[in-house]
């Protein structure tokens, strides 16, 4: 299968689609639910290397970071939806259908208001499934396998919980744990502190404490809803207008919504850090009981929102205030 073209892909599935989620796609034509943003080393530089857990937890490590790209954006119901209904049709098996941000219907057609928002009520087994079928869908070789086998079932939870990742293939995959902190620290000027909230900087990239969190994320503070992606910090024209996707305020490296909004699924188990070999890939470690979840919510329930805070969940688990964002290492 060739690589398919996101806007095509989009335009001739959404024909399908009810004329709201139509309509809702038309007002947001600039925007697309993929929009990768490489990140990593310059140019002929191995790796890029920082202190996961700085300024935030008691135990730090280095981690040595390979070039890798990801997604603007959390993902979106709108592609969840999309790529879901393709994966059923092909086989796929999930235990949890999504729903629109905190108070969607789960697995409904996206609607003209919510279809940007975040995905949620998802678990990691359907996840790591979903990336599997957006891979396939888009002509890229798949990232997650149990016996050299595709994982295409989250319900077959063993399986899925004894996953390898083969970090060399182009499909989609969650980021590690290592990439999703770099990505919500690195700036042009270096890295922010871990004990900020990602994208609390100055113009040149240095910490800005005096920033106000909202400019930056969706947190219990400012909201008690998720919100359309990245929109965090946008001035509202009037209170019944939805802000386009994308409007609000990015973090150092170009990306939306790394702090609050819904908390995002990594790929590592839970555990403390520890030093590794330098240049090797931080993975996690092979078996553990949570996994884990970075960047904090609109959720009373997750005030962490700093770049350096970390939960663990139960891969069962899934919430209104848990989601997912999406890279590929090529």
């Amino acid at each position: 299968m060739k690589k398919t073209n996101i806007i095509a892909l989009t335009v001739a599935v959404f024909m399908a689609l009810p004329s709201a989620a139509l309509e809702n796609k038309t007002e947001s034509s600039s925007f697309s639910d993929i929009n990768l943003v490489r990140l990593g080393p310059q140019e002929g530089v191995l790796y890029d290397t920082y202190v996961i857990g700085e300024n935030s937890q008691s135990m730090t490590a280095t981690r040595w970071i390979t070039e890798f790209k990801m997604n603007k954006y959390e993902t979106t119901y709108n592609l969840w939806y999309i790529v879901r209904n393709y994966a059923e049709e092909k086989g796929y098996v999930f235990q949890n259908p999504g729903q629109e941000g905190a108070y969607g219907r789960r697995g409904k057609a996206p609607t003209k208001d919510g279809a940007y928002q975040p995905v949620t009520m998802v678990s990691w087994y359907d996840i790591i499934v979903w990336c599997n079928a957006l891979s396939e869908m888009m002509g890229r070789t798949p990232c997650y396998y149990h016996n050299n086998e595709i994982l295409r079932d989250a319900t077959d939870t063993a399986s899925c919980d004894l996953a390898e990742c083969k970090w060399e293939n182009d499909g989609y995959r969650l980021p590690s744990e290592a990439e999703w902190e770099y990505a919500a620290r690195v700036t042009k000027a270096g890295y922010q502190s871990g004990g900020l909230v990602s994208g609390q900087i100055t113009a040149l990239g240095l910490d800005n404490p005096s920033l106000p969190e909202s400019k930056v994320a969706w947190f219990d503070a400012n909201t008690d809803t998720t919100h359309t992606v990245g929109t965090a910090g946008t001035v509202f024209k009037s209170d019944d207008m939805t802000p386009a996707p994308g409007s609000g305020n990015p973090n150092g490296a170009g990306l939306y919504d790394m702090s609050g909004n819904v908390l995002e699924y990594c790929w590592d188990w839970y555990d403390v850090y520890t030093e590794i070999t330098p240049g090797e890939r931080a993975m996690g470690p092979r078996f553990g009981a949570e996994r884990i979840g970075r960047g904090g919510s609109w959720s009373s329930y997750t005030g962490f929102i700093y770049a350096g805070d970390r939960y663990g969940f139960d891969p069962n688990e899934f919430y209104n205030y848990l989601g997912f964002r999406f890279c590929t290492s090529k």
